[in-house]
């Protein structure tokens, strides 16, 4: 299986790339859509820190934007995206300015809400999470800890929810949606709970 991780400047790609090789998997790095479409990778892994604008904007530049498209919406690769990796996916993204994002989840991406004015933002370090749907690389991990760093989060339809973490109120922690799947935290930096996710992920059908 050839394992492709999405590089557009602005991911976690080495701790992504250190991750994957700790549960046994080699995979490429792929820095642009000839070099993505050349590997057509059977799993594709993109990683996000940072803005979502700037995200989408370098995955149109680099040419990643097209040929995801072609692998993941045409040819239906088996996606994960994680952090902004996951934001993108939504509709419209509301982060410095409104942005226009891959559209494969139906949601947009606002300013993460607290009901509680003690928790500050950026939302940092380990929380645990609620599984709400059977079929996804979360299935197995319902109360799992994993570690968070994020000041936004992607809202979309119940159906689309894998996961859901709290800090101060229900915030959406993962998605899945046929063979497009997304989590808000990071597996790269969640020890062992990082290792399960990316394990189930690879081992789901196309």
């Amino acid at each position: 299986m050839v394992v492709g991780v999405v590089s557009y400047g602005l991911g976690n790609v080495q701790s992504v790339v250190a991750a994957l090789q700790r549960i046994g998997v080699q995979p490429e790095v792929l820095h642009s859509g000839d070099e993505l479409i050349a590997a057509a990778p059977d799993r594709i892994i993109m990683p996000g820190v940072g803005a979502v604008g700037a995200a989408l904007h370098q995955l149109k530049a680099t040419g990643l934007k097209s040929a995801l498209n072609h692998l993941v919406i045409e040819e239906r690769r088996p996606f994960l995206g994680i952090c902004v990796g996951m934001q993108v996916l939504a509709c419209t993204c509301e982060e410095f300015g409104s942005h226009e994002g891959l559209g494969w989840i139906e949601g947009s991406v606002g300013r993460l809400e607290s009901q509680d004015r003690r928790l500050r933002l950026p939302h940092i370090g380990w929380n645990n999470i609620v599984v709400r749907k059977k079929g996804s690389p979360v299935a197995d991990l319902d109360g799992t800890d994993f570690y968070f760093l994020h000041s936004y989060a992607l809202r979309c339809p119940a159906e689309c929810v894998a996961a859901t973490a709290d800090y101060g109120g229900s915030f959406v922690a993962a998605v899945s949606q046929g063979h497009i799947h997304g989590v808000q935290f990071h597996p790269e930096k969640s020890d062992v709970a990082g290792g399960r996710l990316l394990k189930q992920f690879l081992s789901l059908p196309c």
